[in-house]
């Protein structure tokens, strides 16, 4: 097989596995509402799949180093697919063993998702293929992915069955594994890493992290997004559109809008990307992405005026996560690369239960309208304040370290 082959098959695979996800954020909490009628236990099940995956994400990483990342690849997505093939069994199971079964197969989530994408690197520059353009077409299948299996999942549902659908995901993770280990052949390192005891390797990890101050300020700005992000999702833009529409299909229509951008900002900076200034490029993909939003929620009861700016904000948003992808690759040391990028995710991620948080807070404390307006300034401050004072060399790699990461 072809360098670049094993490149589509690595990405093939991996988009795989985010489609059958997808489906089961439809399916399993439709199941528990099937099931127990409980909305309380829908947002149970939720919060015991995402904690064990932001913890995952950080925290195994060394046995992945250790146990080499392909083969943990493998191995955790066909535990991921017996995981699932068990969720759907569920209704004889009872609610705690869901739960459980739900948190297991968040935990594995995680780690497959970041030893998935440290194979990324390898594989692209073995295909000669440029990591910014790599990280941005990704970004951008993804997005259609997210689209494409949230319809689907709900199709599946009225057509075959919750259990069925959720039986297709365990198949997507059992494909993933398979395409993985039969055809992705990532080279030997060059020099084996030296053995650590966990804790040591896991202190290399936050320890680079902390050292490099371009990459840890990109992550806490992306943190800060993905917080006023999920609020507008959870609380806002619903509140909004019940203000102004009375009709639930209008929230569809805005976040439809906003990913219909992503998709052709993604298009755009696969494109352009690579002769763009990053810092530049990060900056503004953040400024206009998250405020605008808002201050148009906020000042106008206009659809097509809301429309109009959600869809270039989606625009914006595309260049955020492949400039921040592409940081990761060219910045760690691959010794590291494991490790930092499973921290990372988990840092990216923190924003997120915070942000449905702070959606009910602040309009409970202030009204939609008035916490709209002090949310933009806010994310305004948030997202591109700390760029501006930090001094960034984000348009080179980092240099090794002169010593080993683990000292």
């Amino acid at each position: 097989m072809t360098p670049r082959r094993e490149l589509y098959t690595l990405v093939g695979a991996d988009l795989l596995s985010n489609l059958g996800t997808r489906i089961s954020v439809v399916a399993i909490p439709w199941l528990v509402l099937e099931t127990t009628g409980s909305p309380t236990r829908m947002g149970l099940v939720a919060a015991a799949e995402t904690l064990p995956y932001m913890l995952s994400s950080a925290l195994a990483t060394p046995w992945a180093d250790r146990f080499g990342v392909r083969r943990t690849a493998v191995t955790v997505d066909a535990a991921s697919a017996a995981a699932m093939a068990v969720v759907a069994l569920a209704p004889w199971l009872g609610f705690g063993a869901l739960l459980a079964l739900v948190a297991v197969a968040g935990g594995l989530r995680g780690i497959g998702d970041r030893v998935k994408h440290v194979l990324f690197k390898p594989a692209a520059e073995r295909a000669g293929v440029p990591l910014i353009r790599l990280t941005s077409a990704y970004d951008g299948l993804t997005r259609g992915m997210t689209l494409f299996g949230a319809v689907l999942g709900g199709l599946l549902i009225d057509w075959v069955g919750v259990t069925r659908a959720i039986w297709l995901d365990a198949a997507t993770f059992a494909a993933c594994a398979l395409l993985i280990g039969l055809l992705v052949r990532p080279p030997a390192p060059a020099r084996p890493a030296p053995r650590e005891s966990y804790l040591r390797a896991l202190r290399g990890g936050f320890g680079y992290l902390r050292t490099d101050r371009v990459l840890l300020t990109m992550l806490v700005v992306v943190s800060a997004s993905n917080m006023f992000a999920n609020a507008s999702v959870a609380v806002w833009i619903p509140l909004w559109v019940d203000r102004v529409l009375g009709d639930p299909a209008g929230f569809g229509l805005v976040l439809g809008v906003f990913s219909g951008g992503a998709l052709l900002g993604n298009l755009l900076f696969t494109l352009a990307g690579p002769r763009l200034p990053r810092r530049l490029t990060f900056a503004l993909g953040l400024t206009l992405s998250g405020a605008p939003r808002l201050l148009a929620l906020a000042l106008s009861d206009r659809v097509a005026v809301v429309l109009t700016v959600t869809f270039l904000s989606g625009i914006a948003i595309a260049a955020v996560n492949p400039l921040l992808g592409a940081a990761l690759y060219e910045r760690v040391p691959e010794s590291l690369q494991t490790r930092v990028l499973g921290i990372s995710g988990s840092v990216a991620f923190l924003g997120l239960p915070l942000g449905a948080l702070l959606g009910g807070w602040s309009v409970a404390l202030l009204g939609l309208t008035p916490a709209l307006l002090v949310m933009a300034v806010a994310c305004l401050a948030l997202t591109v304040g700390p760029l501006l004072l930090t001094r960034s060399r984000s348009d080179r790699p980092a240099p090794e370290p002169a010593v080993s990461p683990a000292a």
